[in-house]
């Protein structure tokens, strides 16, 4: 098993050098970078390059026409949500045109639809937008039935319902995003009954806001705006059925994993900033509108204000970046959504291209992956060998340092986990190993350390205290002397 695993790391460095070497050549029009422990960016080898994109023009279906999103089954099939042709289109794992889903007329007739999910049975639900309502086709694409807006005291009847992304869990309960709703996801069961808000983001807590309602009176308090959480913009959904979000408007936080009772599981008791707040200007704040996520739990999320993609692990430890915003091949116009496949792949809607773009994964950034999952597992002696040649190929990668770091930290070897731990600028985890180290320390020396401390007792019990006297004797004989030659001098006088 041992042999089998160091051959892969071999091949994964070898492919990973190689791609290094071509890459140097055939540049991307984006940096890739990494993101040290002081929120600074450092170059690195790509992550993703881009392969090709997709517009239709090539196909049956004819060109797309302002593309909303995009679902790629575990097959590779893709299935496109293009809301200007009123249609969803279905392509193979090859690009290539199978069918149209949406029927010209009739109850199957889409407006607008901006999400598309397909079940493992083949079974396709649609948000369709602009006609306020989920529709469902069987994997023959045939209209089977719609789900209106849901009636429920706690929606009422003024709520303006606008379907835009749709999942579904295991149970065949439905999650749905609609366009403005600031109460949370929307939770209908198999027969498109509401079944609550699932979710919802939350205000902060604002000293201003006390104050007003202690100080301001009624009819200034009604002057005011009234504050809402943060919408909805996108969700995933993973194999133990956490879902994935991403939030519009907030500063910190905007990726969330909810958990099945709602609870945010990935920002416990902190606030983190994702994305990046400077690239396209001072104070811009990430809107991230796509997110996806892989069976290992890396996260993949883009942001609309940077036109770039993140990628995160389970942890949300910062992993890769690449796009932005401009009109050469691998950067984006206006995105809008992202998918990815089994393989890793990921696939970035362009809807100001009417195109998918396609990014293929590199052996660098699978390397970086495999390790990262290991490390997120608890695995750290596993992912060792990784990390090393992480920072062979990249000796910038900060968090291959910290890896290490806990690796040799579990294997009780403190003071070489504290020079990674250093180089890695993780203060808290060197105190941790500092203090490990030195308990290690004074047990292996405690013999010598306890005759010391005998010896210096010894010596401020007998030795000190003659020493004092001794001192204390030759001032006082300096002193006579002194006396007596002053005496002298004042006879001769």
């Amino acid at each position: 098993m041992k042999s089998w695993k160091s051959l892969r790391i071999i091949v994964l460095t070898m492919l990973a050098m190689s791609l290094l070497s071509s890459t140097a050549s055939a540049s991307t029009p984006y940096d890739s970078y990494t993101i040290n422990s002081q929120g600074n960016d450092i170059r690195s080898i790509a992550g993703f390059v881009y392969e090709e994109s997709i517009t239709g023009l090539d196909l049956e279906s004819g060109a797309f026409e302002r593309l909303e999103s995009l679902h790629i089954t575990s097959d590779g099939d893709i299935y496109v949500a293009d809301a200007g042709k009123n249609r969803i289109v279905h392509l193979n794992s090859n690009h290539q045109y199978i069918r149209t889903i949406g029927d010209k007329e009739g109850p199957g007739k889409l407006g607008e639809p901006k999400g598309v999910y397909v079940k493992e049975d083949g079974t396709i639900y649609v948000a369709d937008t602009a006609n306020g309502r989920i529709v469902i086709f069987n994997k023959d694409g045939q209209f089977e039935k719609e789900f209106l807006k849901p009636v429920s005291p706690l929606i009422g009847s003024t709520f303006s319902y606008s379907p835009s992304k749709i999942i579904l869990d295991k149970r065949d309960y439905m999650y749905v995003v609609s366009d403005g709703n600031t109460q949370g996801l929307i939770q209908l069961d198999p027969n498109g009954q509401f079944k609550g808000f699932y979710g919802a983001n939350h205000v902060g807590f604002s000293w201003s806001r006390v104050l007003l309602r202690l100080l301001a009176t009624e009819s200034q308090q009604a002057k005011q705006v009234t504050l809402r959480p943060a919408e909805f913009s996108n969700l995933d959904i993973d194999d133990e059925g956490f879902m994935y979000t991403t939030t519009l408007g907030e500063a910190a936080n905007q990726l969330k994993r909810l958990s099945p009772v709602g609870v945010d599981t990935l920002n416990i008791g902190i606030e983190r900033e994702y994305g990046d707040f400077y690239s396209s200007g001072p104070f811009s704040m990430p809107s991230f509108i796509g997110i996806s996520v892989d069976k290992t739990g890396i996260i993949t999320a883009l942001d609309l204000q940077t036109s770039k993609v993140f990628q995160y692990d389970k942890l949300g430890n910062f992993l890769f970046a690449f796009g932005g915003i401009g009109e050469q091949r691998g950067l984006f116009t206006t995105p809008s959504d992202l998918a990815q496949t089994s393989d890793g792949d990921i696939y970035v809607v362009d809807r100001g291209r009417n195109s998918i773009e396609v990014f293929r994964k590199t052996p660098f950034a699978q390397l970086v992956q495999q390790a990262s999952t290991l490390h997120v597992e608890g695995r750290y002696e596993e992912a060792k060998t990784m990390w090393q040649e992480v920072i062979r190929l990249n000796s910038n990668y900060e968090m291959a340092y910290q890896a290490i770091g806990k690796a040799l930290y579990k294997a009780e070897r403190y003071k070489e986990a504290m020079e990674y731990f250093e180089l890695a600028s993780a203060r808290y985890d060197y105190s941790l190993a500092f203090k490990e180290y030195r308990k290690e320390f004074i047990k292996e020396n405690f013999t010598v350390i306890a005759i010391s401390l005998v010896i210096l007792l010894i010596a401020l019990r007998i030795f000190i205290p003659r020493l004092l006297r001794w001192v204390s004797r030759k001032v006082k004989e300096k002193s006579q002397v002194s006396v007596t030659l002053q005496g002298k001098k004042g006879e001769t006088i």
